[in-house]
């Protein structure tokens, strides 16, 4: 079976942005804010050449191949972040009882969720900011993973235990991503 004798992805910095890497540290900079990231693997070179970031690695096995893929796709995602940025959309289902959404501090707070006396909280990670207007919960920020995960920490807290999901269908639940 032949090995391929290298792998390599470039990625060009769009416009608008600017990127810096010391010792495995990559910094992107863009219009929304920065974003840095380590990578770290000794079988895998990140370099920068001119507006390219240069992701490479040597006769690579099943777990370098991979994880020269995944680099690449945490790198677009920072670029896009910092020129765009991340908008995840969520909706508040409710049949009988008003849910009532609030954002105090880095909580999300949901009261009256299925007529329950104790509020319910989601955590809020580090950049991302939440807006909740009316039955629309709306997550912002530049990082895609604290977005995403600030998302997942909303929907898991109003999770139904004990009851049919397919009947009782109470909840927030990510509508779109843009």
């Amino acid at each position: 079976m032949p090995v391929a004798a290298r792998i390599e992805k470039r990625t060009n910095i769009l416009e608008g942005a600017s990127a810096s890497l010391k010792k495995g540290m990559l910094t992107i900079t863009g219009p929304k804010g920065a974003l840095s990231r380590e990578f770290h693997d000794p079988k895998i070179t990140l370099a920068m050449e001119g507006k390219e970031v240069v992701i490479k690695t040597e006769l690579p096995q099943t777990r370098e191949k991979a994880l020269v893929g995944t680099w690449n796709a945490h790198v677009n995602n920072m670029l896009r972040g910092v020129t765009e940025g991340f908008t995840y959309r969520m909706k508040l289902v409710y049949s009988h009882f008003p849910v009532k959404v609030s954002v105090k501090g880095d909580q999300v707070v949901i009261e009256n969720f299925s007529g329950e006396k104790s509020p319910r909280f989601a955590r809020i990670m580090e950049g991302a900011k939440v807006t909740a207007k009316g039955d629309q919960v709306t997550i912002e920020g530049i990082d895609k993973e604290n977005v995403g995960q600030t998302m997942a920490n909303i929907e898991r807290a109003t999770r139904i235990k004990g009851f049919d999901r397919r009947v009782f269908q109470d909840g927030i639940y990510l509508v779109a991503k843009e």
